[in-house]
């Protein structure tokens, strides 16, 4: 067993990002936070917090906060179950692609006004490897393998549509969207892991392409640069629709939408006192997501 008050001065120091700032907010002096800290390294072995500005958790430390929270969670779970007062509200990590971030899964946690919540953004091909390494206890996933300890629950499907501006579209894909168009025009990618503009290009062209990519790490910024004719990219519908409706942007292939399967995987260790999340999030994704 860890003692809680060392388990709460580490979760306030990387909640803060300073020793002060933890002490001010458990009411306890700096050193007594430094004393915390050093008694909880010196029992499993290793540093937990890279002192700087701000403090930052190794990975022992990150995971140790996790179980904190995860403890907490219970905790509060079970003093609900027997009608008691609940505790300090708990903080739930959770992974999440951006795209989701933007269109759905915002009005998902609006449902949980007593929670708190640590979003990790990663591609969704990606998403899961945060649970695997006991960094989150929940996660937006397509496409990954079962994490061990964890449930998946299908949520639905996030469709994309190829767009770009009419002056663009104009002067790149005159001839048509061919594999030759697509390797010369300039085209957007979220960052270095988003493979949807490539999966899509290999689909219609029948083959790989070597596509030539700004990367613009945001999603309505995505939206925005391809009305502004920076170039080409695949965007969730539901943001591009508006720009669709008013001539800002018009559909390279009206009729080659590209789907993206979410799952939804969540720690079962706590997966009771998850349940309302879990709940929330499958309803909004029911109501936002296309359904098989």
């Amino acid at each position: 067993m860890f003692d809680p008050a060392q388990l709460a001065a580490l979760t306030a120091v990387l909640q803060t990002g300073s020793f002060e700032r933890a002490a001010q907010a458990l009411a306890i002096t700096p050193p007594a936070i430094s004393q915390r800290i050093r008694a909880l390294e010196e029992r499993v072995g290793r540093a937990l917090v890279i002192r700087g500005q701000p403090a930052r958790a190794t990975e022992a430390g990150a995971r140790l906060a996790r179980h904190a929270e995860q403890v907490r969670l219970l905790e509060r779970g079970l003093a609900e179950e027997l009608g008691l007062q609940p505790g300090a509200t708990p903080r739930l990590g959770i992974a999440v692609n951006a795209d989701s971030l933007a269109t759905w899964f915002m009005a998902a946690l609006a449902r949980l006004p007593d929670l708190l919540f640590d979003l990790e953004v990663d591609d969704q091909d990606h998403s899961a490897g945060w649970l695997r390494r006991g960094e989150v206890v929940a996660a937006v996933t397509s496409g990954a393998d079962d994490v061990p300890g964890t449930d998946r629950v299908p949520l639905g499907r996030l469709r994309y549509v190829a767009t770009a501006s009419p002056a663009f579209a104009a002067r790149w894909f005159a001839a048509g969207v061919t594999a030759d168009a697509l390797a010369q025009a300039p085209a957007l990618q979220f960052n270095s892991k988003d493979r949807l503009q490539a999966d899509w290009a290999r689909l219609v062209a029948g083959r790989p392409v070597a596509l030539r990519c700004h990367q613009i790490p945001s999603s309505t910024a995505f939206v925005e640069a391809a009305e502004r004719g920076l170039g080409w990219g695949l965007n969730p519908e539901v943001l591009a629709e508006a720009a669709i409706a008013a001539g800002r942007l018009v559909r390279l292939l009206p009729d080659r939408p590209h789907d993206v399967a979410l799952d939804w995987q969540v720690a079962r260790l706590p997966g009771a006192a998850l349940a309302p999340l879990t709940r929330a999030v499958r309803a909004e994704a029911r109501r936002s997501l296309l359904q098989a």
